[in-house]
């Protein structure tokens, strides 16, 4: 099989390297850099997943893997793909295909366009979406519970589709009704106290761009019919103005609400609902995708490396399983915290389960026993979670919500909720 792959990838153009022994391999890959590997599972000497696994432990830079298997080795290869390998193809399988697989990966590298947002199945199939949408202005919808992305992927849609040009973003649940009605739409010099220049709003800062509304769903329903009149017209009227300006830009809205139900219940208003609504792209927490958490947090490790002189952080494999079990109910945000944390202050740099957690892992384990469901583990995760960004934030309710991503009611509905006080 290894010379007919071979043959048929050199003649598809192709520079390639066969490596009979996985022993060789795991030499070549420790002192060359390769755009792809195609492995099987089972080599003469050690297993695929064996030379997955050393490259993972010497912190070598590991390119994409795209592992051949038969039938008995499927769950080792869906267990590969979880710790961050491309693809998997089952025996027998159709040459052109894996060309098809190999042209996608290598092309993606050539123009930078890698895996941008996780390497599970959903967020491949999300980032499909995109590049498909990258070249209209349909309106964009993302949803998703609080810390899963949303922002990244609507970065990502921007970046993919007008990259050259203005990205505004504004919180819509952080800002009290007067403050988001100025950030807006902007205001004139002397339109109120305070007012002591012209500024433009978002909606005129995003001309040529796009403009992100993140968590639209906490925006106040009298604000929701001027950025309707906004959004349709394609013209704004800054506080305190009379002439009207003429605006064009592509518009993403994200929320962690159902505004569906909302809408039901009057919260929300249904005009403007089907107008942001052309598009929703749902993106799942991260207890979903298990397989993008591993791939986040070495993407978040190597960022990180910055901070310590370019050492990276690296996990033990006890860390790494602590981290596909345990629910993330802070999702991504809450992964990249708790690697910040473990970084700055563990004494090494190979971070064990109770750094990356800041607790034993015996207690962890004791703490999810006592609890009668997984329901109370979420509950009692996001509890802790959010105490921990509360004394991060020393208490400011507004400032904590907006790290948080969600508005300062919904902080204080969660505080109430979950027993949470300073006392």
């Amino acid at each position: 099989m290894g010379e007919s792959l071979l043959v048929r990838l050199t003649l598809e153009g192709f520079s390639c390297d066969w490596y009979r022994q996985g022993g060789a391999a795991l030499a070549a890959l420790q002192e060359k850099t390769y755009g792809l590997v195609i492995s099987d599972i089972r080599l003469p000497d050690i297993t695929g997943d064996t030379l997955f696994h050393q490259l993972r432990e010497t912190n070598t830079s590991i390119p994409p893997f795209i592992f051949i298997t038969g039938f008995a080795d499927i769950e080792t290869a869906v267990e590969l793909l979880k710790l961050g390998a491309q693809d998997y193809l089952t025996k027998p399988f159709d040459l052109d295909v894996l060309v098809e697989k190999v042209r996608a990966i290598l092309g993606g590298a050539e123009t930078g366009k890698g895996a941008a947002l996780g390497v599970s199945p959903v967020m491949r199939h999300i980032e499909t979406m995109l590049h498909k949408l990258a070249a209209g202005k349909t309106s964009v919808l993302i949803t998703g519970e609080s810390g899963v992305g949303k922002e990244r992927v609507a970065l990502e849609l921007h970046r993919l589709g007008q990259g050259n040009r203005p990205f505004v973003a504004v919180n819509c649940g952080s800002l009290t009704e007067t403050l988001l009605e100025a950030e807006l739409f902007g205001y004139e010099k002397g339109a109120f106290t305070g007012a002591q220049r012209t500024k433009k709003g978002v909606f005129e800062q995003a001309d040529g761009g796009t403009l992100f509304l993140d968590e639209i769903g906490d925006m106040p329903l009298s604000m929701q019919i001027k950025v309707l009149r906004g959004i349709q017209e394609r013209r704004i009227v800054r506080v305190g103005g009379e002439s009207a300006i003429p605006v064009d830009f592509r518009l993403i809205c994200a929320t962690h609400r159902d505004l569906k139900a909302m809408v039901e219940s009057g919260e929300f208003r249904e005009d403007l609902y089907y107008r942001i609504t052309v598009i929703r792209l749902r993106i799942p927490p991260l207890r979903e995708r298990k397989e993008d958490i591993l791939w986040l947090a070495h993407s978040f490790l190597a960022d990180l490396s910055a901070q310590h002189n370019g050492e990276i952080c690296v996990l033990q494999p006890a860390a790494e399983r602590a981290l596909l079990d345990h629910p993330w109910p802070g999702n991504i945000r809450e992964l990249k915290h708790a690697l910040e944390r473990a970084c700055v202050l563990s004494e090494g740099r190979v971070l064990s389960p109770d750094a990356v957690f800041d607790r034993s892992a015996q207690t962890e384990a004791q703490s999810a026993k006592s609890l009668s469901s997984l329901g109370d583990y979420l509950a009692e995760s996001e509890r802790q979670f959010i105490l921990d960004m509360l004394e991060k934030h020393d208490w400011q309710i507004q400032i904590c919500a907006s790290a948080l991503g969600i508005s300062r009611k919904n902080l204080w509905q969660k505080m109430r909720k979950l027993d949470i006080s300073r006392g």
